[in-house]
């Protein structure tokens, strides 16, 4: 079968390629804004797409799959529309084709699904259960963002944003997990949500699709969360254990039922995920112990804190903290690192949450632990950022930025973004490396 895929390189519709693929089908697709580290992988998986939405650029098919950045009045869409096309969403084809009588392990929340979700997969990797998995992001221990392997075991990063433009309910009601992971909760998704009441309800959905030996794991006191258990549960819950977390000399450490794990990464934020997929993993059979030793070598993924380039002076990551909660988290937990050292984020406010303003108190204290900002000023916001950043702060290109940067000759450089940002990366890598850094 010939599948298209219309917005492909999407962390999502990129993933779902590689599944289909693995299937047999022939794949191709078409997107804008292509970036990697999905057109990386695309490419190395040689899935053929195009760039734009060019109904010229559109093959016949014998079934389109249609992403939820695509809407009315987009060519392609309407080609598939006039001309009776069969088509569907990524999700409701994952769910008929892939997940149907699959031990669904779906790990949902405002934050840290893609990486609570990598750790899950390496914990049943490394316990020997050969997890199928669809996640947001590349895996580094597994080289790939999805897979399909004949176990009976899928773990999903399940995504709270529309289905698509014919579906606006959450992609993640298509999932029907009997693991299901709830991280956190907080107002996003500003373009498609009114209020933290309206994800809620989406998240009361979800709730209401895991079957009665299911288990639902959520964190202690964390009222947004509360409130939809309170609508109501079908299922065992579980509230997951505090532990503390000390900082060491390669990373920071934390125990679980007497089990310490010592890891790499940094942050509350990265200890609660590791405990919402250590007790996960534990739903389906593995031990505490074996999940914990599992986490000591997790490597973890890309654009979360990923070190881009580094010398005897500067550190240079790339981070896809994009929400004031995230933004914060990361911060903090690269703060308990390295102490005093300088840190300098750079930031590009490139969601709908974000241009839209509600955010913007919190964005200020988000940021509190940075020793200097650069700010890529959003076009077409919905408020006036000079309110909260004075000149010295904000940039109307990358290459001012860049510019900046290089007069910095010792520091920690965070870039957080969801997006490409305009080749930063590659911009500011080559102009460290030229005489002009020196």
């Amino acid at each position: 079968m010939h599948i298209h895929i219309l917005g492909i390189a999407g962390t999502f519709m990129g993933s779902l390629a590689l599944i289909a693929k693995q299937l047999g089908h022939t794949v191709t697709g078409q997107d804008q804004g292509v970036y990697p580290p999905m057109s990386t992988q695309l490419d190395q998986q040689n899935i053929n797409y195009t760039h734009g939405y060019d109904v010229t650029s559109m093959p016949e098919a014998d079934i389109f799959i249609i992403g939820n950045a695509l809407s009315r009045g987009n060519e392609c869409v309407e080609e598939i529309l006039t001309k009776q096309y069969t088509y569907t969403s990524g999700a409701q084809w994952l769910s008929e084709n892939v997940l149907r009588n699959k031990w669904v392990l779906a790990i949902s929340g405002t934050h840290g699904k893609t990486t609570t979700a990598s750790m899950l997969a390496h914990i049943l990797e490394v316990s020997g259960y050969n997890p199928s998995f669809l996640i947001g992001g590349v895996v580094e221990d597994f080289g790939v963002s999805s897979r399909l392997t004949d176990s009976n075991f899928f773990v999903i990063e399940a995504d709270e944003y529309d289905t698509a433009f014919f579906d606006k309910r959450s992609k993640f009601v298509h999932y029907y997990p009997k693991t299901l992971v709830i991280n956190n909760l907080e107002f996003d998704h500003a373009d498609i949500f009114d209020s933290l009441k309206d994800i809620q309800k989406q998240f009361h959905h979800l709730l209401r699709t895991v079957p009665s030996d299911g288990l639902i794991l959520y964190p202690k006191n964390t009222t947004n969360v509360d409130e939809v258990l309170a609508m109501g549960t079908y299922s065992m819950i579980r509230a997951l254990p505090v532990s503390s977390l000390h900082t060491t000399d390669t990373g920071s450490q934390f125990n679980v039922r007497g089990v310490t794990v010592n890891w790499h990464l940094l942050g509350e934020h990265n200890m609660q995920n590791g405990l919402s997929a250590i007790y996960a993993a534990h739903h389906v059979g593995v031990p505490f112990d074996m999940a914990c030793e599992a986490l000591n070598i997790f490597k973890g993924i890309k654009r979360r804190l990923e070190v881009k380039y580094q010398t005897d002076n500067i550190t240079l990551y790339d981070d896809f903290a994009h929400h004031p909660t995230a933004i914060k988290t990361t911060l903090q937990g690269l703060r308990a690192k390295v102490g005093d050292e300088k840190i300098i984020a750079i930031l590009e406010l490139r969601s709908n949450t974000m241009k839209s303003g509600i955010h913007q108190q919190t964005l200020v204290d988000a940021l509190g632990e940075a020793d200097q900002l650069l700010i890529l000023k959003p076009e077409n916001q919905d408020w006036d950022i000079t309110t909260l950043f004075d000149d010295n702060t904000l940039f109307t290109s990358v290459d001012e930025i860049v510019s900046q940067l290089v007069k910095i000759k010792t520091g920690h450089f965070v870039v957080m973004s969801n997006g490409g940002f305009d080749d930063i990366f590659n911009k500011l890598i080559n102009q460290l490396n030229s005489g002009d850094s020196k």
